[in-house]
């Protein structure tokens, strides 16, 4: 066989979800031909996807050698030293790959990636706003650029760019993803944002497959599949941990982990071990997803993602499964008709608002969701004495918008000589971080009170921050999740404002649970009342650190046996429903 003709097998393997026969036939090719630049390259990119990064920059790096010329290559090169975090060796790469071809729009997409990684959202739009010049009609630079916008905290911008881009390709469903995850942030009204959603589900409706033959058996055990890009150290883990971990006798959970996997991760491996089997899925495209669902005989699969990063709804349109529920990762409706039941509780979702949904609301009350700390969280400990009130919000402030802002200038008013403290990983971004303070200053909030906090390298050093913090502040419309369970963990309070929508109403169904429904207000003057009284109350301030810890592990927040038996509860029923349908001869 020709090495042209094994490469292109090569490759059919790895978008088959075939991952190691790929390399194997990749490597067959270079034990003959050492200096196939070409073969080289696709080694190099299949290594990445298989998390094998400083591999897969060796052989880029080989290919570059042998042809210094090539952009592709290049741009490759930069790509694999991404995946590696090497941001600053990587646009070094896609500057020379521009140098050599001004024209070559990919690499200025790979200049935006690496701007972005390395915390420079202005000169990330810059390279998008370049490369659209050169391809105007590119949808995935378009995406770039939206992603630039909402890095440097200027999602209005981002939300009006997107819903243009929209306009001008309504079919490219990753770039309506983009908007519609965008569209969660500002304070636009709940009937345009579910409208959005509808005109998803409208534009991509088609006659869907009939999902694979099941025994209609509501008693059987289970095959749950759970379908996530998160499934590592990351904010959506902490609560879908315990799903996998109440799994009920006799049933089955199957993870397919649409990510490349991070070498050594310690949240991988835990969901590894807890599952029963482990699909990795980053280099499937949709039919080789669809594939795997249906080989693994999957009864019920759930979806962690809807429209948030590592989402793949795509595959899920010729219903790979007969039930599909989507739950924890998304604040909102996915819209896609594949899907058919979304978990929610009676505070995020109250009976009324079902119709900005498109899937069947399944209340799991009291809280949709469990948290489960990290195992290395350090102790609470409080602020210094002589320290002045702090307000601290961890939230990342894209989630800050005029509603907020005067939510948190309230409280600031309140209370004479407070402070505030933000951390958010945008706040590592110069550009970004001179936004906020100008919008914090338009707010009345005089920047010397403020002390902006970028990325921390650690969870535990995150974490440690909160021992500088009296009171935490939430956002709206778009709450905090994890990190109102994290202020809680480390003993401080979290005030929220209880709002119009499934994202506005996060804090107050996790202050319910967490048993501190006193510190949900109804409106802004209670927001302002319930932060000031807290911060001018030490004795109970002081109280709070101490016993906020023990408070969560008896509450229905962590809770994990009862969460467990209402999340499996929900899928049984959700199963038992379909096979009433089957029986009926209706799926």
């Amino acid at each position: 066989m020709s090495s042209e003709r094994t490469l292109e097998r090569a490759m059919q393997d790895a978008r088959s979800g075939r991952l190691e026969a790929a390399i194997a036939s990749v490597r067959t090719v270079l034990r003959v031909q050492p200096r196939n630049a070409d073969a080289l390259q696709m080694l190099g990119l299949l290594l990445t996807q298989n998390g094998q990064q400083a591999q897969a920059v060796t052989q880029l790096e080989r290919a570059v050698a042998i042809a210094p010329q090539v952009a592709g290559y290049r741009n490759n090169l930069g790509n694999a030293l991404m995946a590696a975090a090497r941001n600053r060796e990587a646009a070094e790469q896609f500057r020379v790959a521009i140098g050599l071809d001004p024209s070559y729009a990919r690499a200025h997409l790979g200049m935006s990636l690496a701007l972005l990684a390395l915390r420079d959202s202005d000169g990330a739009h810059a390279a998008c706003m370049e490369g659209l010049a050169i391809r105007p009609d590119w949808p995935e630079m378009a995406i770039s650029a939206g992603s630039a916008l909402e890095a440097g905290d200027r999602m209005d911008e981002a939300v009006e760019f997107l819903r243009a881009q929209v306009a001008r390709h309504p079919a490219h469903r990753p770039l309506r993803t983009r908007y519609l995850f965008a569209l969660n942030y500002p304070s636009i009204p709940v009937d345009e944002v579910a409208a959005a959603h509808r005109a998803f589900r409208d534009e991509f409706r088609r006659a869907m497959q009939e999902p694979p033959a099941r025994e209609p058996d509501p008693a059987r055990p289970l095959r749950i599949g759970i379908l996530s890009g998160d499934l590592r150290t990351h904010s959506v883990a902490f609560f879908a941990e315990p799903i996998v971990l109440t799994k009920p006798r006799g049933d089955t959970i199957t993870c397919f982990a649409t990510d490349p996997r991070a070498p050594g991760d310690p949240m991988t491996r835990r969901f590894i071990d807890a599952s029963d089997a482990w699909v990795e899925c980053a280099l499937m495209d949709d039919a080789a997803l669809d594939g795997a669902i249906r080989e693994r005989g999957i009864d019920v699969l759930v979806d962690l993602s809807g429209h948030s990063s590592g989402e793949r709804l795509s595959a899920l349109d010729r219903k790979p499964a007969p039930v599909i529920v989507t739950a924890i990762g998304y604040p909102n409706t996915t819209g896609h008709p594949a899907v058919d039941a979304r978990i929610v509780d009676s505070v995020t979702d109250p009976p009324g608002s079902e119709g900005a949904c498109t899937e069947r609301l399944v209340r799991i009350d009291p809280c949709f969701l469990c948290y489960r700390p990290p195992e290395s969280a350090p102790e609470p400990v409080p602020p210094p004495l002589e320290a002045p009130v702090t307000f601290g919000s961890f939230n990342l402030t894209s989630k800050a918008g005029p509603a907020t802002l005067a939510l948190w200038a309230g409280a600031m008013h309140a209370v004479p000589g407070s402070r505030l403290m933000v951390k958010s990983r945008s706040m590592g971004d110069a550009s970004a971080r001179a936004r906020l303070l100008c919008r914090l200053a338009a707010a009345g909030i005089d920047g010397s009170r403020v002390e902006v906090v970028p990325f921390t390298s650690t969870i535990d050093e995150h974490l440690a921050l909160y021992g500088r913090v009296h009171v935490a502040l939430d956002t709206t419309p778009y709450n905090g999740t994890t990190t109102t369970c994290e202020a809680l963990w480390m003993g401080v309070p979290v005030v929220t404002l209880a709002g119009d929508r499934h994202a506005a109403r996060v804090g107050a169904s996790l202050l319910a649970a967490a048993g501190l429904p006193e510190l949900v207000a109804q409106d802004a003057a209670s927001y302002v009342r319930i932060a000031a009284g807290l911060a001018q109350d030490r004795a109970r301030l002081g109280s709070m650190r101490a016993g906020l810890r023990a408070t969560l592990r008896g509450s229905a927040l962590m809770d994990e046996a009862a969460y467990g038996a209402r999340f499996h509860g929900a899928l049984r029923e959700a199963w038992s429903d379909w096979c009433g349908r089957a029986r009926a001869g209706g799926t």
